[in-house]
């Protein structure tokens, strides 16, 4: 499987591939990514100062994510310090890309269960400020959970209807001097865990 650029309305995705995953299932790595797209470009300096670690790692790892086409250079650094910038909006995957490689395998499940992590460390630090948030804030942010019955090919279709929702509401604040960026996380995953699928379904 080759890395492939994918588009969902105006924001440019990676499809990973095993070279990408690999590179990207790294403690830094991950979070130098992150980084950039959550506030855009900044040098490595910078990136180190905001994820307190040295800079000559941090440059290491940026150019380790260059390589694989997941960060690059804007060319607008001054001298030698570079300006680096997350070259697409987001990356994807389905884990059928890497059934059967095991080391990929194993590096999926390291990034996802790092995502899983991050989101907990995301939201406890809004947990320890909300009480000094406005009450409108309060009563829109937070989480909720629902239960549905459905096949893999409908979980399929309600992701897509999902990322078009969001997608909508992308930029519907820009410019309003009220509105805040907003993380929204979503997660499927099967209740009844003791009753996997046979035959067609299990692949």
């Amino acid at each position: 499987m080759a890395t492939t650029r994918t588009q969902i309305g105006d924001m440019t995705g990676l499809r990973l591939d095993a070279a990408a995953l690999k590179v990207l299932a790294h403690p830094l790595r991950a979070r130098l990514l992150s980084a950039l797209r959550v506030d855009g470009p900044a040098t490595a300096t910078d990136l180190a100062t905001r994820l307190q670690t040295n800079s000559g790692a941090t440059s290491y790892h940026l150019r380790k994510l260059e390589a694989v086409g997941l960060v690059s250079d804007t060319g607008d650094g001054e001298g030698k310090r570079r300006l680096w910038q997350a070259a697409t909006d987001f990356h994807t995957w389905d884990a059928s890309d890497f059934d059967g490689d095991e080391d990929s395998e194993t590096a999926l499940n390291w990034l996802v269960r790092d995502y899983s992590r991050h989101f907990a460390e995301q939201f406890d630090k809004w947990l320890d400020v909300e009480t000094t948030w406005p009450l409108a804030w309060r009563d829109a942010a937070g989480m909720s959970d629902n239960f549905i019955i459905a096949t893999p090919e409908q979980v399929e279709t309600l992701k897509g209807e999902i990322d078009e929702l969001l997608l909508k509401y992308r930029r519907v604040g820009q410019g309003n001097p009220e509105a805040r960026r907003l993380a929204v996380y979503s997660a499927i995953y099967p209740l009844d865990l003791g009753r996997v699928p046979t035959g067609k379904d299990k692949s």
